[in-house]
C-alpha cells in the first residue's frame, strides 16, 4: 500500500537541488507526483507530493533530510482525499501595489468561507510608467451555499476601494 507525503524545501539557490530531490525520491523507490518550485529572493523554495509505499517512507524521509548543504526539507504524511464540494473560481487581480493588498482580499474570502487552494503573486513595474503593480492570481473553492454573486458584488467593491482590477471566472476543471 502506497502513502501519500507532501514535501517543504527551501535552501540558497544553486543549481541540481531538483536533481538531488529527485534522485533520493528515486532511489526510496517513490514516485514524483506533484509540485511547486520557485526561487524567491535568492531561495529555492518547493512543494512537492510523492506516494511511496508505506514501509519505505521513513527511508525517503531519513533520505530527503540528509541531502544536506543548506537544503531544509519537511516531510509531513499528506491527509485522505477530500471530497472537493463547490466550485472552483480563478481569481485575478492587478493594480499599484501597496501593502495590504492581500490581507483585505484574503479576509473578504475567509467571510464567506472561501478556501484559497492556489495564490501567486508578484511585483512588476508598469510597461509606461515604471511605477510597481502588484498581481495575484488565485484559485479558490466557494462552498456551496454561498452566492457568487454576493460573493462576486463583495469582491468588486473592495476592489473598488482598494483601486485595483479584479476579474473572477469559473475556472474549467478537466
Amino acid at each position: 500500500m502506497r502513502r501519500s507525503l507532501v514535501l517543504t524545501v527551501i535552501a540558497d539557490d544553486r543549481p541540481r537541488i531538483v536533481e538531488a530531490l529527485a534522485e533520493q525520491v528515486r532511489a526510496a523507490g517513490a514516485n514524483w507526483e506533484e509540485s511547486r518550485m520557485a526561487r524567491l529572493a535568492g531561495k529555492f523554495a518547493g512543494l512537492l507530493r510523492v506516494s511511496v509505499e508505506i514501509g519505505r517512507a521513513d527511508d525517503l524521509a531519513t533520505r530527503l533530510r540528509a541531502i544536506g548543504d543548506g537544503l531544509t526539507v519537511v516531510v509531513e504524511q499528506a491527509a485522505d482525499p477530500e471530497t472537493r464540494a463547490g466550485q472552483t473560481l480563478r481569481v485575478d487581480l492587478v493594480g499599484h501595489d501597496h501593502p495590504g493588498i492581500v490581507h483585505d482580499i484574503s479576509r473578504a474570502l475567509a467571510a464567506q468561507h472561501v478556501n484559497i487552494e492556489e495564490l501567486e503573486t508578484d511585483v512588476t513595474s508598469a510597461p509606461m510608467t515604471g511605477e510597481l503593480l502588484f498581481r495575484a492570481r488565485a484559485h479558490v473553492r466557494v462552498p456551496a451555499g454561498v452566492s457568487l454573486d454576493t460573493l462576486r458584488a463583495d469582491l468588486e467593491a473592495l476592489a473598488g476601494e482598494l483601486m485595483v482590477d479584479l476579474d473572477v471566472d469559473h475556472l474549467d476543471e478537466d
